[in-house]
């Protein structure tokens, strides 16, 4: 017997075929079986405009990332319709089903609530809790494999930030570069996506946002200790470059690091000075790789652009 269930990918036409084939002879179970796949429709259609609610596009939204989130959707949709459904598909079967003189009782009315109240929620939960963020996570973001491809992505945001705080933009880059490894190792949340915690700024008390944990090295009296401790996690790359600016203008112990943001070496041996990092070589690590041939090279190129 032919069901939706067969049809694994939305895009398996010969299974859609079939069923559309047996569907012109009336049986029940292939009027079952369309009554599905109209509701997958319907839940595609669904989730498309709860998609376009947005109030605008993100700033890592592009072409590609549209196409493979509509490929996710599609999939989705047929997936739901597979199990429990809305119970719309129930109400198609109904009606186009002429001998099916099964009169809809008070339970059946409760049954097929209880399930579109449960996928509404499986929907809300899906939009607050982003299970699925990690694989849109690698779908909107570009790969970072590379010192060029992390100043190449990164540097418009460390611009802004620069003009705001007064800083050379490569210096936050170099800053950012030491904290993540080049991007490669930015803190991940529980799920497996991203923090975006591109200066490894902790999660303290004043911090009211969304936080992730993680293993770190903490010097004490010039010992290199593990831990573990609480840190930031943002939505974005600029959410992360726009937090550290407000960190470092709000936090009156950096006031000295602020009075030298026109001098990069000045400024980043005053931030250590003022505790930013616990690794005494810290300042010197971050300067090694701002003087480096990557960062003045890759980012000369992309002025010149």
């Amino acid at each position: 017997m032919l069901n939706v269930e067969n049809a694994d990918v939305y895009t398996d036409f010969n299974s859609l075929a079939k069923l559309k084939n047996e569907a012109k002879q009336k049986s029940p179970d292939a009027i079952k079986q369309v009554a599905k796949q109209f509701e997958s429709v319907f839940v595609g259609m669904m989730l498309k405009s709860m998609r376009q609610a947005k109030l605008a596009d993100g700033i890592l939204d592009n072409d590609q990332s549209d196409f493979y989130r509509d490929m996710y959707d599609q999939q989705l949709s047929l997936h739901l319709a597979g199990e429990n459904g809305i119970g719309l598909a129930a109400v198609i079967e109904r009606q186009l089903n002429p001998d099916q003189s099964v009169a809809v009782t008070r339970e059946q009315n409760i049954a097929d609530y209880a399930r579109r109240n449960s996928v509404r929620k499986a929907a809300k939960n899906s939009q607050d809790k982003i299970s699925i963020k990690p694989m849109l996570d690698s779908l909107t973001r570009k790969s970072i494999n590379s010192a060029e491809e992390f100043i190449s992505q990164l540097r418009p945001y460390a611009e802004q930030a620069a003009k705001k705080l007064g800083v050379d933009a490569n210096i936050l880059l170099s800053q950012a570069a030491l904290e993540t490894g080049w991007g490669k190792s930015v803190i991940k949340a529980k799920d497996g996506s991203s923090s975006y915690n591109l200066f490894n700024i902790k999660a303290d008390k004043s911090w009211h946002g969304a936080r992730t944990s993680a293993e770190t090295v903490e010097y004490k009296q010039g010992i290199a200790k593990p831990e573990s401790a609480g840190f930031r996690s943002y939505g974005s790359y600029q959410e992360s470059f726009n937090d550290y600016v407000d960190f470092i203008k709000t936090n009156p112990r950096y006031n000295n690091a602020i009075k030298m943001v026109g001098k990069a070496e000045r400024y980043m041996h005053e931030l250590q000075q003022a505790g930013y990092a616990t690794d005494p070589k810290y300042a010197d690590k971050v300067l090694k790789i701002f003087n480096s041939k990557d960062v003045q090279q890759y980012s000369d190129i992309l002025v010149q652009k």
